[in-house]
């Protein structure tokens, strides 16, 4: 079974899907080498065991996570099979040549002295920015993620809790190596906002709201959504718990506005209903962005 995604080679697709992956390498790079590497914060992944390194004994940050990078990509394509195509490791490669090079023509100077706070936070957001784009090109990130792809397969725990784990240890590592409480805990404020930034660059920014109405009156509601907002929904019939009664559940998405407008409709003919609104992070279909823009972007 197939898993690498491929591009016609010299298609729109494939300048697009290298471009993404060439700017998110440098953007990355660009996190590691002027927030992050110049306070020994470790944020977890190869580039996390190559800063301590780094500090250690001097060695360089990119050439080392290339030297982990690239026989964990060969230990995973033969024991997951071929789930890490040729744009991960262009991915790789190009993110370790970028963090040498800028630090050599840089330094080991942060961009922001005297400030590990800031350039953490700044520091995630550059290589979560740098990531998704990297994701978004369907490539992956390789590294410690395979490590945990591999403890799933013969384990079966769930991998995100095993990608945490795997960071968890590696941030552990630089307490030690360090002696200093403070870098784990600005290792951990890295991690977390470079995982709300890839989110943020695969996903977008989305202000739409879904809906779970129950009300008596759920084709008055229907003819406020579909006549007035000029939008759809689903009834869903159900049954009360309490007292068995049937009821129907509205599910509809809307934008802030526009949830404005049908609570206020909600309160005035059935000040009794119930509602739950939930942030949509990403609609895809008919009135919001097409599955197939987001397939092909």
């Amino acid at each position: 079974m197939a898993f690498i995604v491929k591009e016609k080679l010299f298609s729109k697709k494939w300048f697009i899907a290298y471009s993404l992956i060439i700017i998110g390498a440098f953007i990355m790079a660009s996190g590691f080498v002027l927030f992050i590497t110049p306070y020994k914060i470790v944020p977890g992944g190869v580039y996390g065991i190559s800063i301590v390194l780094h500090h250690l004994f001097g060695t360089p940050v990119g050439l080392i996570a290339l030297c982990f990078d690239i026989p964990l990509t060969l230990l995973g394509i033969k024991i997951l099979g071929p789930r890490f195509g040729i744009k991960t490791v262009v991915g790789f490669v190009m993110t370790a040549g970028f963090v040498d090079l800028l630090t050599y023509y840089w330094g080991e100077n942060p961009l922001v002295e005297g400030d590990p706070l800031l350039s953490s936070i700044f520091g995630g957001v550059f290589v979560g920015f740098g990531l998704g784009l990297i994701f978004k090109s369907k490539a992956t990130s390789g590294g410690s993620d395979i490590v945990a792809m591999i403890i799933s397969k013969y384990t079966r725990l769930p991998l995100g809790q095993l990608m945490i784990g795997v960071d968890s240890v590696i941030v552990l590592v630089g307490l030690v190596a360090f002696q200093d409480w403070k870098i784990p805990l600005y290792s951990l404020i890295v991690i977390y906002i470079t995982g709300r930034l890839i989110d943020l660059v695969l996903q977008g920014v989305s202000y739409d709201k879904t809906l779970f109405i129950i009300s008596q009156k759920p084709q008055e509601l229907r003819d406020k959504i579909i006549n007035d907002l000029n939008r759809g929904g689903t009834f869903i019939p159900g049954k009360g718990m309490y007292n068995n009664q049937d009821r129907t559940l509205i599910y509809t998405v809307v934008n802030r506005r526009e949830m404005a407008m049908l609570q206020e409709f909600v309160h005035k003919i059935d000040p009794g209903a119930f509602m739950t609104v939930i942030n949509a992070n990403e609609i895809l279909g008919n009135g919001f962005k097409s599955l197939r823009d987001k397939v092909t972007d």
